[in-house]
Protein backbone atom coordinates (compact mmCIF):
# COMPACT_ATOMS: atom_id res chain seq x y z
CA UNK A 1 0.00 0.00 0.00
CA UNK A 2 1.20 3.25 -0.77
CA UNK A 3 2.54 5.67 2.03
CA UNK A 4 0.39 8.48 1.84
CA UNK A 5 -2.77 5.99 1.08
CA UNK A 6 -1.65 3.95 3.87
CA UNK A 7 -1.76 7.19 6.52
CA UNK A 8 -5.00 8.60 4.70
CA UNK A 9 -6.85 5.51 6.17
CA UNK A 10 -4.82 5.87 9.64
CA UNK A 11 -6.02 8.83 10.11
CA UNK A 12 -9.93 8.07 9.00
CA UNK A 13 -9.74 5.32 10.89
CA UNK A 14 -8.62 6.49 13.96
CA UNK A 15 -10.07 10.08 13.98
CA UNK A 16 -13.56 7.96 13.51
CA UNK A 17 -12.77 5.65 16.34
CA UNK A 18 -11.77 8.18 18.86
CA UNK A 19 -14.90 10.28 18.13
CA UNK A 20 -17.30 7.40 18.81
CA UNK A 21 -15.08 6.44 22.28
CA UNK A 22 -15.03 10.01 23.69
CA UNK A 23 -18.88 10.16 22.67
CA UNK A 24 -19.53 6.80 24.43
CA UNK A 25 -16.63 5.97 27.18
CA UNK A 26 -14.55 3.72 25.73
CA UNK A 27 -14.33 1.44 22.28
CA UNK A 28 -11.80 3.02 20.19
CA UNK A 29 -9.64 -0.24 19.60
CA UNK A 30 -12.99 -1.25 17.88
CA UNK A 31 -11.85 0.52 14.89
CA UNK A 32 -7.92 1.53 15.65
CA UNK A 33 -6.59 -1.71 16.56
CA UNK A 34 -7.79 -4.17 13.81
CA UNK A 35 -6.58 -1.38 11.31
CA UNK A 36 -3.67 -1.79 12.08
CA UNK A 37 -3.83 -5.57 11.91
CA UNK A 38 -5.30 -4.87 8.39
CA UNK A 39 -2.26 -2.68 7.61
CA UNK A 40 -0.21 -5.66 8.27
CA UNK A 41 1.39 -5.16 11.94
CA UNK A 42 2.00 -8.55 13.69
CA UNK A 43 -0.11 -8.59 17.04
CA UNK A 44 2.13 -7.27 19.35
CA UNK A 45 3.52 -4.47 17.82
CA UNK A 46 -0.32 -3.33 16.86
CA UNK A 47 -0.95 -3.40 20.27
CA UNK A 48 1.72 -1.77 21.69
CA UNK A 49 1.02 1.00 18.63
CA UNK A 50 -2.33 1.55 19.56
CA UNK A 51 -1.98 1.46 23.24
CA UNK A 52 0.76 4.39 22.96
CA UNK A 53 -1.52 5.83 20.40
CA UNK A 54 -4.47 5.61 22.34
CA UNK A 55 -2.72 8.45 25.32
CA UNK A 56 -3.81 10.79 22.51
CA UNK A 57 -7.23 10.72 22.95
CA UNK A 58 -7.28 11.43 26.65
CA UNK A 59 -4.98 14.16 25.65
CA UNK A 60 -7.84 15.97 23.02
CA UNK A 61 -10.54 14.78 26.10
CA UNK A 62 -8.66 16.42 28.79
CA UNK A 63 -8.26 19.65 26.81
CA UNK A 64 -12.02 19.51 26.59
CA UNK A 65 -13.31 18.80 29.97
CA UNK A 66 -10.53 20.65 31.52
CA UNK A 67 -12.82 23.61 30.61
CA UNK A 68 -15.86 22.00 32.17
CA UNK A 69 -14.89 21.87 35.67
CA UNK A 70 -17.09 18.31 35.76
CA UNK A 71 -14.45 16.29 37.73
CA UNK A 72 -13.56 16.03 41.53
CA UNK A 73 -9.76 15.52 42.06
CA UNK A 74 -11.27 12.67 44.99
CA UNK A 75 -12.95 10.50 42.96
CA UNK A 76 -10.12 10.88 40.24
CA UNK A 77 -7.44 10.26 42.56
CA UNK A 78 -8.89 7.09 43.68
CA UNK A 79 -9.64 6.35 40.12
CA UNK A 80 -5.77 6.18 39.68
CA UNK A 81 -5.15 4.63 42.92
CA UNK A 82 -6.95 1.86 42.11
CA UNK A 83 -6.34 1.46 38.22
CA UNK A 84 -2.85 2.23 37.75
CA UNK A 85 -1.39 -0.64 39.60
CA UNK A 86 -3.35 -2.74 37.61
CA UNK A 87 -3.04 -1.23 34.50
CA UNK A 88 1.04 -2.18 35.11
CA UNK A 89 0.67 -5.66 36.28
CA UNK A 90 -2.11 -6.36 33.22
CA UNK A 91 0.90 -4.68 30.43
CA UNK A 92 3.84 -6.61 32.18
CA UNK A 93 1.62 -10.12 31.97
CA UNK A 94 0.61 -9.95 28.24
CA UNK A 95 2.55 -12.34 26.91
CA UNK A 96 1.95 -15.03 29.44
CA UNK A 97 -2.11 -14.78 29.29
CA UNK A 98 -3.89 -16.90 26.60
CA UNK A 99 -5.91 -14.30 24.72
CA UNK A 100 -8.32 -16.25 23.15
CA UNK A 101 -9.87 -17.27 26.39
CA UNK A 102 -9.70 -13.55 27.49
CA UNK A 103 -11.07 -12.24 24.28
CA UNK A 104 -14.24 -14.85 24.99
CA UNK A 105 -14.49 -14.06 28.72
CA UNK A 106 -14.52 -10.08 28.02
CA UNK A 107 -16.57 -10.49 24.82
CA UNK A 108 -19.58 -11.98 26.67
CA UNK A 109 -18.97 -10.23 29.47
CA UNK A 110 -19.08 -6.39 27.62
CA UNK A 111 -21.94 -8.00 25.56
CA UNK A 112 -23.99 -8.41 29.13
CA UNK A 113 -22.78 -5.25 30.07
CA UNK A 114 -24.74 -4.01 27.14
CA UNK A 115 -27.89 -5.76 27.71
CA UNK A 116 -27.70 -4.80 31.60
CA UNK A 117 -27.95 -0.51 30.87
CA UNK A 118 -30.41 -1.49 27.76
CA UNK A 119 -32.59 -3.08 30.65
CA UNK A 120 -31.86 -0.54 33.31
CA UNK A 121 -34.08 2.04 31.42
CA UNK A 122 -33.22 5.03 34.25
CA UNK A 123 -29.54 3.73 34.43
CA UNK A 124 -27.08 6.87 34.13
CA UNK A 125 -29.91 9.32 33.06
CA UNK A 126 -29.35 11.37 36.50
CA UNK A 127 -27.02 11.26 39.26
CA UNK A 128 -27.63 8.98 42.65
CA UNK A 129 -26.22 8.71 46.26
CA UNK A 130 -24.05 5.85 44.92
CA UNK A 131 -22.72 2.78 47.00
CA UNK A 132 -21.60 4.21 50.72
CA UNK A 133 -18.96 3.13 53.39
CA UNK A 134 -16.05 1.81 53.87
CA UNK A 135 -16.70 -1.91 52.52
CA UNK A 136 -18.39 0.18 49.64
CA UNK A 137 -15.27 1.50 48.90
CA UNK A 138 -13.45 -1.27 49.48
CA UNK A 139 -15.28 -3.03 46.86
CA UNK A 140 -15.43 -0.57 44.42
CA UNK A 141 -11.43 0.68 44.71
CA UNK A 142 -11.07 -3.25 44.05
CA UNK A 143 -12.70 -3.66 40.53
CA UNK A 144 -11.33 -0.88 38.97
CA UNK A 145 -7.68 -2.39 39.86
CA UNK A 146 -9.23 -5.30 38.09
CA UNK A 147 -10.81 -3.48 35.31
CA UNK A 148 -6.94 -1.52 35.39
CA UNK A 149 -5.58 -5.08 34.69
CA UNK A 150 -7.77 -5.90 31.83
CA UNK A 151 -7.06 -2.27 30.64
CA UNK A 152 -2.96 -3.07 30.48
CA UNK A 153 -3.07 -6.62 28.45
CA UNK A 154 -6.16 -5.82 25.89
CA UNK A 155 -6.87 -3.53 23.13
CA UNK A 156 -10.52 -2.61 23.60
CA UNK A 157 -13.57 -2.56 26.04
CA UNK A 158 -11.75 -2.15 29.19
CA UNK A 159 -12.99 1.92 29.11
CA UNK A 160 -16.56 0.60 28.87
CA UNK A 161 -16.08 -1.40 31.94
CA UNK A 162 -15.06 2.07 33.86
CA UNK A 163 -17.89 3.75 32.45
CA UNK A 164 -20.74 1.62 33.65
CA UNK A 165 -18.56 0.80 37.00
CA UNK A 166 -18.75 4.67 37.99
CA UNK A 167 -22.35 5.02 36.95
CA UNK A 168 -23.76 1.68 39.01
CA UNK A 169 -21.11 1.91 41.90
CA UNK A 170 -20.72 5.66 42.41
CA UNK A 171 -23.92 7.03 41.05
CA UNK A 172 -22.61 9.14 38.57
CA UNK A 173 -24.86 9.73 35.22
CA UNK A 174 -23.49 8.79 31.98
CA UNK A 175 -22.20 12.20 31.12
CA UNK A 176 -19.83 12.83 34.22
CA UNK A 177 -18.73 8.77 34.07
CA UNK A 178 -17.79 9.58 30.34
CA UNK A 179 -15.82 12.86 31.60
CA UNK A 180 -14.16 10.58 34.03
CA UNK A 181 -13.32 7.67 31.75
CA UNK A 182 -12.00 9.60 29.19
CA UNK A 183 -9.14 11.54 31.25
CA UNK A 184 -8.49 9.50 33.74
CA UNK A 185 -8.11 5.86 31.95
CA UNK A 186 -7.95 7.42 28.41
CA UNK A 187 -4.67 9.81 29.22
CA UNK A 188 -3.13 8.01 32.85
CA UNK A 189 -3.43 4.51 32.28
CA UNK A 190 -3.13 4.58 28.91
CA UNK A 191 -0.28 6.46 29.21
CA UNK A 192 0.95 4.00 31.45
CA UNK A 193 0.25 0.91 29.32
CA UNK A 194 1.51 2.46 26.67
CA UNK A 195 4.70 3.35 28.31
CA UNK A 196 5.02 -0.34 29.56
CA UNK A 197 4.52 -2.10 26.44
CA UNK A 198 6.66 0.35 24.74
CA UNK A 199 9.39 -0.63 26.76
CA UNK A 200 8.91 -4.31 26.60
CA UNK A 201 8.06 -4.85 23.03
CA UNK A 202 8.03 -2.90 20.21
CA UNK A 203 6.20 0.12 18.24
CA UNK A 204 5.51 1.26 14.99
CA UNK A 205 6.97 4.92 15.41
CA UNK A 206 6.49 6.10 12.10
CA UNK A 207 2.83 5.61 11.99
CA UNK A 208 2.85 7.37 15.61
CA UNK A 209 2.04 11.01 14.54
CA UNK A 210 -0.88 10.35 12.44
CA UNK A 211 -2.63 8.24 14.93
CA UNK A 212 -1.38 10.72 17.45
CA UNK A 213 -3.03 13.86 15.50
CA UNK A 214 -6.28 11.90 14.44
CA UNK A 215 -6.50 10.74 18.42
CA UNK A 216 -6.34 14.33 20.08
CA UNK A 217 -8.27 16.04 17.23
CA UNK A 218 -11.24 12.63 17.87
CA UNK A 219 -11.42 12.85 21.32
CA UNK A 220 -11.72 16.77 21.47
CA UNK A 221 -15.03 16.43 19.57
CA UNK A 222 -16.50 13.48 20.84
CA UNK A 223 -16.30 15.06 24.58
CA UNK A 224 -17.77 18.11 23.00
CA UNK A 225 -20.35 16.32 21.70
CA UNK A 226 -20.97 14.34 24.46
CA UNK A 227 -20.91 17.61 26.55
CA UNK A 228 -23.43 19.05 24.37
CA UNK A 229 -25.65 15.91 24.09
CA UNK A 230 -28.23 14.97 27.35
CA UNK A 231 -27.44 11.51 29.17
CA UNK A 232 -29.89 9.48 27.27
CA UNK A 233 -28.05 10.10 24.02
CA UNK A 234 -24.92 9.36 26.11
CA UNK A 235 -26.30 6.48 27.04
CA UNK A 236 -27.38 4.89 23.85
CA UNK A 237 -24.44 5.67 21.87
CA UNK A 238 -22.86 3.83 24.80
CA UNK A 239 -24.98 0.77 24.85
CA UNK A 240 -24.63 0.11 20.87
CA UNK A 241 -20.64 0.80 21.01
CA UNK A 242 -20.46 -1.72 23.97
CA UNK A 243 -22.47 -4.25 22.31
CA UNK A 244 -20.51 -3.92 18.86
CA UNK A 245 -17.31 -3.81 20.97
CA UNK A 246 -18.35 -7.42 22.78
CA UNK A 247 -19.22 -9.27 19.58
CA UNK A 248 -16.13 -8.06 17.82
CA UNK A 249 -13.97 -8.88 20.89
CA UNK A 250 -16.14 -12.42 20.31
CA UNK A 251 -15.60 -12.52 16.53
CA UNK A 252 -11.48 -11.98 17.09
CA UNK A 253 -11.54 -14.67 19.29
CA UNK A 254 -13.07 -16.99 16.62
CA UNK A 255 -10.60 -16.21 13.96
Amino acid sequence: MEFWLEQLVLMLVSLIANAFSALAGGGAGLLQFPALLWLGLPFAVALATHKVASVALGVGATLRYMQSGVLSWRLSLLILAAGLPGVWLGAISVLAISETLLLIALGLLTIAMALYSMKQSQLGLVVTAGSRGMIASVIGALVLTIIGVLNGSLTSGTGLFVTLWLVRWYGLDYKQAVAYTLVLVGFFWNGLGGLTLALVGEVRWDWLPTLLVASVVGGYLGAHWALLKGNLWIKKAFEWVTLVTGVSLLIRAAF
